[in-house]
């Protein structure tokens, strides 16, 4: 079927709007037809060269919608279900067996390596193939292919066209403060960026009534935001030493750090502040994939710090996503909060508003 795509034809370049054909959904996979999908900063990584994915093609990896067609060998949605599409895995690898999809062991080429596992992409224009099965979904577009394994049945009621970024920016965040640090009642956080990430991040520490909730972020919007969303302290790195703005909070340092900023020196701003035993979750993607941070070897072992790396919150989205959706139902996780809608032939507009700051997550509309 032709579908419209925003392609992305060379690193660096805008994405276009284009006529492309998406083919048939193979035994395991479902049509999907795309009510909103969000735009992530993994999106714009590979736009600008900074993750690999074959170029031209198609990326977008926080789709939700209608199922539309199904596969012969699918089981678990139907024609009519609406899902959000989320990550891919292999289901065989030893962490895909114990329930760890995120750290999946072919994690690289199921979500970057732009073919189906048969080697197929699933897409084309103009007769020449595009890097497709970004993240087993490539949905920027009116219509993607996913697969049984990486797609979340939504429950009623729920609003379809914004759900996208649970699949991956939201539920990432969330899950850092929930699986992978597993922060605890009555504790202290730090999250330095405020965006989407880090502001899911904040929402997951209220849900988990930490006392003190810190967020740290350039731009004065962001801060006020997170105030409103339940952050208890907010702080502009530019007034002073970070390390010491969070000592002036909890004098004896956060229980628990989280980054979202890749950036070396905040990173190493953050060591200096985490308490005796504390733990320093690393979620951000640099610019630079080569780039560093500096820690002492003795400075782990005095305080018995944790430094862990986090993919997608540790989450298995078959499960999270659902637990979610059930505390945004309660009133309890306002992740529609975080999110402006816009047009998706208005898609460089949206990318140049979430980058000046206007928009924190942008779900764009076809």
């Amino acid at each position: 079927m032709q579908i419209k795509a925003a392609v992305v034809q060379e690193v660096g370049a805008p994405f276009t709007l284009t006529d492309v054909e998406l083919g048939e959904p193979g035994p395991d996979e479902v049509l999907v037809k795309i009510a909103g999908v969000g735009v992530c900063h993994t999106d714009l990584a590979v736009k600008e060269g900074h993750l690999p994915f074959p170029l031209p093609g198609v990326l977008g990896h926080e789709g939700a919608g209608t199922v539309v067609a199904a596969g012969t060998a699918v089981t678990e949605v139907a024609v009519g279900d609406q899902v959000a599409i989320s990550f891919n895995s292999c289901s065989n690898c030893p962490r895909c067996a114990v329930g760890e999809p995120a750290y999946c062991h072919n994690f690289l080429e199921y979500n970057f390596g732009g073919v189906r596992p048969d080697g197929s992409s699933g897409l084309s224009a103009g007769g020449t193939e595009l890097g497709g099965n970004f993240f087993g979904q490539s949905s920027l577009a009116t219509h993607a292919l996913a697969h049984e394994r990486n797609v979340v049945k939504l429950p009623a009621g729920v609003p379809v066209d914004i759900a996208g970024p649970l699949g991956c920016g939201i539920q990432t965040g969330a899950g850092a403060v929930m699986n992978s640090l597993d922060v605890q009642p009555g504790s202290s956080v730090v999250v330095t960026g405020a965006g989407a990430v880090g502001l899911s991040a904040v929402l997951a520490a209220v849900v988990r009534d930490a006392s003190h909730i810190i967020a740290v972020d350039l731009q004065e919007g962001r801060r006020k935001l997170a105030l409103e969303l339940g952050a208890t302290h907010a702080i502009d790195p530019t007034a002073g030493e970070l390390a010491e703005q969070i000592r002036a909070i909890v004098p004896a340092g956060v229980d628990y750090a989280i980054d979202t900023t890749a950036v070396g020196p905040v990173v190493e701003q953050l060591l200096a502040a985490v308490a005796m035993r504390g733990k320093v979750g690393l979620i951000g993607v640099p610019a630079d994939p080569q780039a560093v941070f500096t820690v002492g070897l003795l400075q782990p072992q005095l305080v018995g710090m944790t430094i862990r790396g986090i993919v997608e919150g540790d989450a298995d989205p078959k499960t999270f996503i659902p637990y979610l959706l059930d505390l945004h139902r309660q009133g309890r996780f306002p992740f529609d909060k975080l999110i402006t809608k816009y047009p998706f032939d208005q898609i460089n507009e949206a990318v140049e508003a979430q980058h000046r700051g206007d928009a924190l997550k942008v779900v764009l509309t076809p």
